[in-house]
């Protein structure tokens, strides 16, 4: 029984994350940006954009000189966030590819960063006044179910361990719509539970950061208004 649940909400959760994920990058690509409004000093060729943009999302450029304590926090959190996300790679591919299983070790350990990063990113919100003043119940909300799923990670990882292998069988079996027995654990329910949240609420929550910067204008614009005159598509149609 536990098993058709999951089986049954991992479906519902990936087709409303894409398909989510998808709309709302549809509408971003079709907003308007009328005015030329890059955030100066803004290089003025392509090539400047793309290399602004490449340290923006690697490197969180712009938080870093902003505020260092933040850009630490998030740092550990990405960077942390990104090194699971490969190692848990191993659970959906057979036979496992070469470079997800050399990064099994670091995969295994990057989640304390990831938890940490998560707990200052949270304490800020409490101490930290100007923060808290605009802090929502839903920002609060989204950093506890992170929190969360690090935790519940690490505790199936050094506390309780479940049965790997039915866990691996399980995903690759709905990835092949041939449903397999879903190891019982209920540290192991409540991981998957969380998770299955997770990509349920991301396409309506602020997460959607993560592919909104690349439509960002003020990130993703050159600074030449005096070379070349910028107009929108729908400024363009009515000047025809």
């Amino acid at each position: 029984m536990m098993s058709t649940l999951f089986a049954l909400l991992f479906y519902f959760a990936f087709l409303v994350f894409v398909l989510g994920v998808g709309y709302r990058i549809y509408g971003y690509a079709r907003t308007p940006q009328p005015l030329k409004i890059p955030t100066t000093p803004a290089p003025i060729t392509t090539g400047g954009v793309m290399l602004r943009m490449a340290r923006e999302v690697l490197l969180f450029e712009s938080l870093f000189k902003s505020n260092l304590w933040t850009w630490l926090f998030g740092s550990l959190f990405h960077f942390g966030l990104a090194l699971v996300l490969l190692r848990h790679l191993r659970y959906f591919t057979e036979p496992v590819w070469p470079w997800v299983a050399l990064l099994q070790p670091f995969g295994t350990y990057a989640a304390f960063p990831m938890v940490i990063g998560l707990a200052g990113l949270w304490a800020r919100r409490f101490l930290v006044e100007r923060v808290r003043y605009i802090s929502t119940p839903s920002d609060h909300l989204m950093l506890a179910l992170l929190l969360a799923i690090g935790l519940s990670g690490l505790s199936m990882r050094f506390l309780s361990h479940p049965d790997i292998i039915a866990t691996k069988t399980f995903f690759l079996g709905l990835m092949h719509f041939d449903w397999q027995p879903l190891p019982g654990s209920g540290l192991l329910y409540m991981h998957l539970s969380l998770i299955a949240t997770l990509m349920l609420i991301f396409p309506f929550s602020k997460l959607l950061h993560a592919p909104g910067v690349f439509f960002s204008p003020s990130r993703n614009q050159a600074d030449n208004p005096r070379e070349h005159r910028h107009l929108s598509v729908w400024a363009a149609e009515l000047e025809k």
